[in-house]
């Protein structure tokens, strides 16, 4: 059934562009925002596409120090070659400086701040910030190709709102920066399937790291082997997701839905299939059903298999966060948009599978005795509402 949703998106995201050969090519986002079009996914009267928004400076202060923001402007409005050691992580070529990138990384803040405005309000039970989930930037530095972290100011400013946070974090990588922002924060439980950081940026996510202070038992991690599939994913996710959230008891449900995760995505070791971002997109939705009267605010991520697999993934969420059906074939106008520019030929199923690796068991394995630990964990009883009072 279709929900009154929200899909936050501008061409003006286009402007975080990190440099002409980084990996975060902001092309991705103009490839979903057409597939999505095409697909008719904005045409129901109960789903729009909603401007975005800049964050203003005293909402990026709920989640980065001042004069972290305040060199950000200045190198920014400048334009000239940052010192990663001195500045905060910026000028690394990872976060290299760019002109403008206050500006730029501020629009992508504001929609995730939009997002969440429309769902906390009740204009929208549901909305999805694409452009959003940057998610490694921590309080005072740039990391990961993240200069602001829109999911910590999202989670900061619904907790101002005095709701009670699940953050799930499906990138291949570790969601690190939200992670430490809200690691003494029992308010806010932070769940993390990622590729494990023994072989992937940024080398953290262990189930070991647990939170501190009140905020112990709030921080979940599964980290997961290279070459972890489908099946294998959708086990863990399905064991450990579900049953911490219906312990918690959020008011509403942040996702970041990462698509690096895809086995042509060339920066990471996993074997995901678009499938497997769409099940998550369709479990989170009926946990925000079953556990907050529906609030969800979903962002996208890491993702860089720009013309094949970050559409078509990012397109599946919008349609299960919004109720819709898609159909199985990409539609023929949206390759006819694209064919001339795209490098590669570009995808004729939605769901199709691709580049299949045989599966292996001892990685299958291994990931399961990691989620079953972690899930028989639980969560500290001390933590639940009823008991707190």
């Amino acid at each position: 059934m279709v929900c009154p949703s929200a899909f936050v998106y501008s061409p003006d995201y286009l402007g975080y562009k990190l440099s002409a050969s980084h990996p975060l090519n902001p092309i991705r986002l103009a490839l979903t925002d057409s597939l999505v079009e095409s697909a008719g996914l904005l045409a129901d009267p109960l789903v729009a596409r909603v401007e975005p928004r800049a964050a203003s400076e005293d909402e990026l202060l709920l989640a980065h120090d001042r004069a972290y923001v305040e060199r950000v402007k200045e190198i920014g409005r400048s334009g000239r070659r940052a010192d990663p050691y001195q500045d905060f992580g910026l000028g690394s070529s990872d976060n290299p400086a760019f002109r403008g990138m206050h500006e730029a990384t501020s629009l992508v803040v504001g929609g995730t701040l939009r997002a969440c405005e429309l769902v906390m309000s009740g204009q929208v039970l549901h909305a999805f910030n694409p452009g959003g989930g940057l998610h490694h930037a921590n309080r005072s530095l740039a990391s990961g190709f993240c200069i602001y972290n829109d999911a910590a100011v999202g989670v900061a400013w619904l907790r101002r709102q005095g709701a009670r946070v699940l953050y799930v974090d499906t990138d291949a990588h570790h969601g690190d920066g939200v992670q430490w922002i809200f690691y003494d924060d029992p308010e806010v439980l932070t769940i993390s399937l990622h590729e494990s950081g023994r072989y992937l940026f940024p080398g953290t996510g262990e189930p070991s790291e647990r939170g501190e202070g009140a905020g112990f038992g709030y921080a979940v991690n599964v980290p997961l082997q290279p070459y972890t599939d489908h099946e294998s994913y959708v086990e863990c996710y399905d064991l450990v997701v579900p049953p911490l959230a219906r312990a918690f008891k959020p008011d509403v449900i942040v996702a970041q839905n990462g698509c690096d995760g895809h086995i042509l995505d060339p920066l990471t070791h996993l074997a995901y299939q678009t499938p497997t971002f769409e099940h998550v997109a369709k479990r989170t939705h009926e946990l925000a059903h079953e556990l907050c009267d529906g609030r969800l605010v979903a962002l996208g991520g890491g993702g860089y298999s720009l013309w094949d697999a970050v559409p078509r993934a990012w397109t599946l969420v919008w349609a299960a966060v919004s109720g819709q059906e898609l159909p199985d074939a990409v539609p023929n106008a949206w390759r006819a948009r694209w064919a001339a520019e795209s490098p590669e030929p570009l995808p004729t199923a939605m769901r199709g599978l691709v580049g299949s690796r045989i599966r292996q068991a001892d990685v299958a394995a291994a990931n399961l005795r990691v989620a079953a630990e972690v899930a028989a964990r639980g969560l500290p009883r001390w933590g639940d509402p009823e008991v707190r009072e």
